[in-house]
């Protein structure tokens, strides 16, 4: 097999699950590889005391060499080259150890890690050199947690990206999970009766949750989205006409996500504009005022009157 389908590091941690005893099925599943990748592999390289890992290695490279004028072209086609293939594999294993699956941990690093930040269901399978259905299986993860989006790409095809502001809409969706479990243990404390063991336990769940919730989206939420807001502000007051989400977006060049979620923060915390305030005008429609709070009704009056009759502007001397 090509050596490019293993680093080293995989042929390490096979020579070691081999020694725990785990069997080819699961030693591929730990790895997101075909069985047979596995299979292979462990049949071409062992010898009487078992798997050796260094020189399946060795092995791999001789190989490489061997088949210089195709390995070279690869590249072009936009092949990763094998210091990338190894980061991209470790940093994966970094995210498993933080309770991500391994294989949505390897497409959101592979995507993340590519030139575009996008590559196509064909790209990433060959790259990982795994399934279509594996990789389908781990974008339909990554989706639901915010991390990726789909894109349009040339005839039907579809692009998988990982946006800028990935981040951002992750804690996004984290900030909703928090106040979703605070508001479920406070119905549990309904159902289990005030001053019962379990609503007391679900009452410290329910204090905790919302307390993380709030610190989330007061602190580096309300940081990373205030830019982004004050953006949208002055995009509305340079149009001077009402503006959908999707009309912002495609000023600001930006996702649609990003736009609405700047909304969305404007929204709830509307001091980001202050002294103006981004009002819904209808039909989904966006549009920037002056705060009704920083002005009296006589004076709004007034600036609404002009100057009095009985007023002439001041002169300059020259």
């Amino acid at each position: 097999m090509p050596g490019g389908r293993l680093t080293h590091e995989d042929r390490r941690q096979i020579a070691g699950w081999l020694a725990e005893g785990l069997g080819y099925a699961e030693i591929a599943r730990r790895l997101g590889r075909p069985t047979s990748t596995i299979s292979r592999e462990v049949a071409r390289n062992s010898a009487p005391g078992g798997y050796l890992a260094d020189r399946a290695q060795h092995s791999a490279g001789q190989r490489s060499r061997r088949r210089g004028p195709a390995q070279a072209a690869e590249p072009s086609g936009g092949w990763p080259s094998e210091p990338v293939r190894g980061f991209v594999e470790r940093f994966a294993t970094l995210l498993v150890g933080t309770g991500f699956p391994r294989m949505p941990a390897r497409v959101f690093v592979c995507l993340l890690t590519a030139a575009s930040g996008s590559l196509t269901s064909a790209e990433l399978v060959r790259r990982l050199q795994v399934s279509p259905a594996s990789v389908s299986k781990a974008v339909g993860y990554l989706e639901t947690t915010g991390l990726v989006r789909r894109a349009k790409d040339t005839g039907r095809r579809e692009r998988y990206v990982v946006d800028d502001d990935v981040w951002l809409r992750a804690l996004v969706t984290d900030t909703g999970a928090h106040a979703e479990v605070a508001a479920a243990a406070r119905r549990g404390i309904e159902i289990f009766g005030p001053g019962t063991p379990a609503a007391g336990r679900l009452e410290r769940m329910a204090r905790f949750f919302t307390w993380i919730g709030e610190q989330m989206y007061g602190g580096a939420l309300a940081d990373a989205a205030a830019g982004d807001a004050l953006t949208v502000v002055a995009a509305l007051v340079h149009a001077a006409r009402p503006l959908t989400a999707d009309d912002l977006a495609g000023a600001l060049g930006w996702p649609a996500r990003r736009a609405a979620a700047a909304l969305d923060a404007l929204g709830r915390r509307p001091d980001l504009a202050d002294p103006l305030a981004v009002e819904q005008a209808g039909r989904g429609t966006y549009v920037v005022a002056p705060r009704p709070d920083r002005l009296s009704p006589a004076q709004r009056e007034a600036l609404t009157a002009g100057p009095r009759p009985d007023r002439q502007p001041a002169s300059r001397s020259s």
